[in-house]
């Protein structure tokens, strides 16, 4: 992952829309094309996963698909389209219902911040890609369709249902780049956590020592451990403000 950002609809909208609701005109006669639209936003994805989403390319991924450059843009006019494309490829929701959680709006919003979570575990490259203004294709308009769906006996009004959506998502983006900052660094610099704590002890030690900072050196020793799950933790804070104001709403307060 790299500082570097794109953004979404970046490419000719119009187009892109078409692409995405397979609404173009397609040609009647001639030879049947040697590829597909599927298979090249399928290894574009496949580039973005390996290498990052600048890696991805025209010609990084007609070379992946055995092809040359100019062939795919018999399919899709250029990146920006595709980005859109890929977007809407990895963000498809779950056809199990399970993944929706247990029927009720809380197990819904809990269950889309694991998924949201584990799409950018999957796909780190989504953090690169601005998408305050996304194109909407199918995959995004089933997935909250679903999610609200199962959020609307809330009981919230509409900007409250699609804020609380919002919500989610924006605490898992944090959660998620944290994370993945996390993973980079150590690849990067080579050393691990461990390590890189290790080396700020005596420092540290010292610095407790002063009398200075009373609050932190009263903390336990497992204050900073790894073992307890702040994402867990502050999601389930959320869901649990949620419930406050539904039940506020639902007596009248």
């Amino acid at each position: 992952m790299t500082s570097s950002s794109e953004t979404s609809g970046s490419g000719d909208i119009i187009r892109t829309l078409e692409l995405l609701w397979d609404t173009g005109r397609r040609p009647s006669r001639g030879p049947k094309p040697a590829l597909t639209l599927d298979r090249i936003v399928e290894a574009a994805v496949q580039v973005a996963d390996a290498d990052g989403l600048d890696a991805v390319s025209m010609r990084r991924v007609a070379a992946e698909l055995g092809t040359g450059a100019m062939s795919l843009y018999r399919y899709v006019p250029g990146k920006g389209e595709l980005l859109d494309l890929m977007l809407d490829r990895v963000q498809k929701p779950s056809e199990n219902p399970a993944d929706l959680g247990g029927g009720d709006w809380r197990s819904a919003l809990e269950a889309l911040g694991r998924a949201t979570l584990g799409l950018y575990r999957r796909h780190p490259w989504l953090l690169q890609v601005n998408q305050s203004r996304p194109i909407l294709g199918p995959s995004a308009l089933d997935g909250m369709e679903k999610v609200l769906t199962l959020i609307k006996p809330m009981g919230l009004t509409d900007p409250e249902l699609i804020s609380a959506i919002i919500m989610i998502d924006g605490y898992v983006v944090g959660a998620a780049r944290t994370q993945l900052y996390a993973q980079e660094v150590e690849r990067r610099t080579g050393l691990t956590d461990a390590e890189f704590w290790q080396a700020q002890v005596p420092a540290l030690e010292r610095a407790m020592a002063t009398g200075r900072y009373p609050v932190l050196a009263a903390l336990s020793e497992d204050a900073f451990g790894t073992d307890f799950d702040h994402f867990e933790f502050g999601l389930q804070r959320i869901l649990d403000g949620l419930e406050v104001t539904v039940s506020r709403r639902r007596t009248g307060d």
